[in-house]
């Protein structure tokens, strides 16, 4: 799959996602096959503005290459402006996010609310595409509800104005993440323009990214949620793509190994404090489904230190093999 000049070894792609797809998350996800990872969204505004903890999500040093960096913003001058700035810090690909369904976002007139102006969409991604080299890609939704379904029409409007390659999240900005993707209507954008569309929504195992890519004809597919502690997912889906056989799961070993090598780049990447925090909600996901889990959710959610942690993680996770080697 290409997007503008840049050639992905595969058409696997993670999703941005606020407060999960740090460059720990990137660097797993990138071990793990996939075919383009993403930043978590960045604003335009603190970008301008300088603000420390946003340039430092921009921080690609060590990565696989390409990487996206996805902008949110409302204004096309301010847009471009941040965009010139990514491209400086070595961005792969610019995606511009018109469907973040978050109240805060949407609010301003970002993220989602975009699509309710494809004109105003369209000189976004206008500006952008002016001022950078780099491939430039928009993010959208269905549509703002279920009485404008208009992903067709912006997507029109945005390949119109320099997008490389648009991705479609099967969802309205009113459904969140509630109900089922509508996959029909990426088929609908696929058949609507010239550039790669990526496919978004409900791909939660092998047999899904193979239907989605079946069903709708889109060139790529991307995976959000259920990556959420399983970065197995992309390598599973490309074994699945390329063979046609579907390999196992991870076992409690392998998950015990990810965990901890999860925290390790945690902790290089933003210091032991921070780290030990975050890796609260991957812990609580990486242990997901298993016997005995909300045990060790408990015990994670009051370390303090690094050791403390790494030795609950491992004692934990021999009682949850043991469980499962007598269910």
């Amino acid at each position: 799959m290409r997007i503008g000049p840049v050639q992905l070894d595969n058409p696997v792609i993670s999703a941005p996602m606020a407060g999960v797809t740090d460059k720990a998350y990137r660097i797993l996800a990138g071990e793990s096959g996939c075919g383009l990872a993403c930043t978590e969204m960045v604003s335009d505004q603190a970008l301008l503005y300088g603000n420390p903890k946003t340039c430092s999500l921009l921080d690609l040093s060590g990565e696989k290459r390409p990487v996206s960096m996805q902008v949110f913003g409302a204004e096309p001058g301010y847009m471009a402006a941040a965009a010139e700035i990514m491209a400086e810090r070595g961005a792969d690909i610019i995606d511009i996010n018109m469907g973040c369904p978050t109240p805060k976002i949407v609010k301003n007139g970002e993220g989602a609310a975009l699509m309710k102006d494809p004109e105003k969409a369209a000189a976004i991604v206008r500006a952008v595409a002016d001022r950078v080299k780099v491939p430039v890609t928009v993010k959208m939704r269905k549509g703002w509800d279920d009485k404008s379904v208009n992903a067709v029409e912006l997507a029109r409007y945005v390949v119109d104005a320099g997008a490389r390659a648009v991705t479609v999240h099967g969802r309205t900005r009113f459904q969140f993440y509630a109900g089922e993707a509508d996959w029909g209507i990426i088929a609908a954008v696929k058949r609507a323009v010239s550039v790669p569309v990526i496919g978004n929504g409900d791909v939660r195992s092998p047999r899904d990214a193979l239907a989605i890519l079946q069903e709708t004809g889109c060139d790529g597919l991307m995976i959000g949620r259920a990556a959420l502690g399983n970065p197995w997912i992309f390598s599973r889906v490309i074994y699945f793509l390329k063979t046609g056989i579907i390999p196992p799961g991870p076992t409690p070993a392998e998950k015990e190994a990810m965990a901890l090598r999860h925290l390790d780049l945690l902790v290089e990447t933003k210091g032991e404090k921070v780290a030990v925090w975050q890796m609260r909600k991957h812990a609580a996901w990486y242990v997901k489904g298993m016997r005995g889990a909300a045990r060790l959710r408990e015990a994670v959610n009051r370390a303090q230190t690094k050791s403390e942690l790494k030795k609950i993680l491992q004692s934990g996770f021999a009682e949850l093999a043991r469980n499962s080697n007598t269910c």
